[in-house]
Parts: structure tokens; sequence; C-alpha cells
């Protein structure tokens, strides 16, 4: 068997031929100086739909990416055939660094967590207040996902014509979060989608809620000209809604620079990757006072810093309950 030395000629290098052609093999990547920037639009089945120089274009991940995903939201690199014509195919190259995440596993015991949505900066939380009535659960769990993930929270409250909306204001009140009140009438006749737009303009804003609240009903009011499959009617069994919306989709708001992009419905939201020091930053007036917390203080234990903190006055008492109430969420099912 023949060794080589410290000085070998290169024609004393075995090089192995490739198979499929008659380039060498190279480790080194291709920078793709002249790929065109792009948005991801929607993702089905390894397709992904993104908005390229005005141009919806459909494309594939390269296999340089490896196990880096692209979803919806994420600003990516696509090199490739970019005409946007029927049966062509360009190819996602990069994907630009992430300023927001939208992110849920499965349940709490669940170690792989999803991505939902990329550089929002904001998550609207579509809840109804009666049929199916409310679940404050699974309402704290997306403001957690929301605090995490560098969104900021907006609560959109439906069907008020069947149910009064101070219950949930006053549970919410003390987080100091924007809502918009609306009925089925003002749903039907534009009036909620104008308010609701209000709050919309110039930002990114996922749309999230549990079936048959209303969410893409008021989508589709926000974004006509991109209508989406009505909402199934909710079972009156069940108090569920039929799941209308499979995958999230970025839309251009209609009158208003901006974009809403429509989530499926939920019927849990696992909090298992949130750490919650990353939840602290939402509350400002609080987040001082964790200094003088232990090392890995979740915050609701009998040495917590912030106790004191809100006993010489630094504090309201009601921000702290209600940031344990949302942290102690994540140890319960969303049904509680």
């Amino acid at each position: 068997m023949r060794r080589y030395g410290k000085h070998t000629d290169e024609d004393d290098i075995r090089s192995r031929p490739n198979r499929k052609g008659n380039r060498p093999r190279t480790n080194i990547r291709p920078k793709h100086e002249d790929a065109a920037e792009g948005m991801v639009l929607t993702v089905d089945r390894g397709r992904l739909t993104c908005l390229v120089e005005g141009r919806v274009v459909m494309a594939m991940k390269a296999r340089e990416l490896g196990r880096k995903a692209a979803v919806v939201g994420d600003r990516v690199a696509l090199v490739g055939d970019m005409s946007g014509k029927k049966d062509t195919l360009a190819r996602i190259v990069r994907i630009a660094e992430r300023t927001s995440v939208l992110r849920r596993t499965a349940d709490d015991d669940d170690p792989f967590e999803r991505v939902v949505v990329a550089n929002a900066d904001q998550l609207a939380v579509v809840t109804a207040l009666a049929d199916p009535e409310p679940r404050p659960r699974l309402i704290d769990r997306c403001l957690v996902a929301a605090f995490d993930g560098g969104l900021t929270p907006l609560l959109v409250m439906t069907k008020s014509d069947l149910a009064p909306p101070d219950k949930l204001l006053e549970l919410y009140g003390d987080l100091d979060i924007p809502y918009v009140v609306t009925s089925r009438d003002e749903l039907e006749n534009g009036d909620a989608a104008d308010r609701v737009r209000e709050h919309l303009g110039g930002k990114a804003t996922a749309f999230v809620g549990h079936s048959g609240v209303g969410k893409t009903t008021l989508v589709n009011a926000l974004v006509p000209e991109e209508r989406r499959r009505l909402t199934g009617h909710v079972n009156a069994v069940t108090g569920r809604g039929r799941h209308t919306t499979t995958s999230a989709l970025a839309l251009p708001l209609d009158g208003v620079d901006g974009w809403v992009i429509d989530t499926p419905g939920v019927r849990s939201f696992g909090l298992a990757h949130v750490d919650p020091s990353r939840v602290i930053h939402a509350f400002p007036d609080l987040a001082p006072g964790t200094e003088g917390c232990p090392r890995a203080c979740g915050h609701d234990e009998p040495d917590c810093a912030l106790d004191q903190w809100v006993e010489q006055g630094h504090a309201d008492p009601a921000r702290l309950y209600s940031l344990r109430r949302l942290l102690a969420t994540r140890e319960r099912t969303e049904g509680d």
C-alpha cells in the first residue's frame, strides 16, 4: 500500500472520478451574487410560492441549504427561472436572518419546535366571544409565543352580538394589549375590517385563532381580491369549526401598505421551546426587578425578586400576576 509523505506532487494524488460528469467534486459553494431577492408567500409540499419583483414565482429549496427550511414571511435569494410562467421553477439559495419568529410545538412535551411564520411584526390573536366559547388559556399561550418570538400582540374579539367583551377585557387589561371588538354584522358590511386595518398599516401581521372564531372571514374582508375559501360551519355538538385554512399564506393588505398572514386554525399551542427569561422582556416595568433573581429563576418561585420589586412600588401587582399567569400556562393544557 502506498503512503504519501509531506512533499507529494500533484500527479501522485489519487482523485476519485465524478460518475455523473467530468467536473471534479468540490466543497466550495457558489455565492450566487446575482440572485434575486424575494419573499415566501406560502409553502406546500416542498414547493414555495414567492413574490419576486412583483411576480409570483414557484421555487424549491436548493440542496446546499441542507435541513434549513424556509417558511412564510422569509426573505430569500433565488436563482433560475423567475419568469413566473406555468411549469417553471426557481431555486432558493439563501435565507436571510429573521427579525422575528412565531413558533409552536405540538404539545408541551414535544422537543421539536416548528416555525409557523417569520419576520412578522404583529400577532393578531382572534377569539370569538361566543359560539365557540373563548379559551383564555389558548389566548395566553399565543401571547407567550408572541412575546417570546418578538411580535407585538393584538387581540381581536369577534361575535360581540352574542356576548359582551367585558370579562375578556378585564382579564387582559393589565397587559396593555391593543384590542378590537367586532360583531358578525360588522364583518359582513366591512366596518370590522376598517377598524382592524387601522392597526395593520406598515406591518406584517400574522392572524392566529382556533377554528370557528371568524379568523379567515376577517382575513377575506381585509384582502377581498385574494378571497380564500369561506369558513366552515361550527359544529353544534363539539363547538369546533372545520379547518378551512390548511397552510399559512401571506397576502398584501388591501388599501394599506402591509401584509396579512393567515394561518391554519389551531386546537393546541405547545410552548416547550419558551424560555421565561425572554417573556419577561415584554414587561419592561418588571424586567429591572429580575436582577436580584436566582439563576434560572422561573419568576414564580418563593425567592423570586419580583415580589420585593412590586412591594417597593416599582410595578403594579396586577402586572406581576399577569406575567405569572402567562408563564404558568406553559404547564397547563389549553382546556384548563
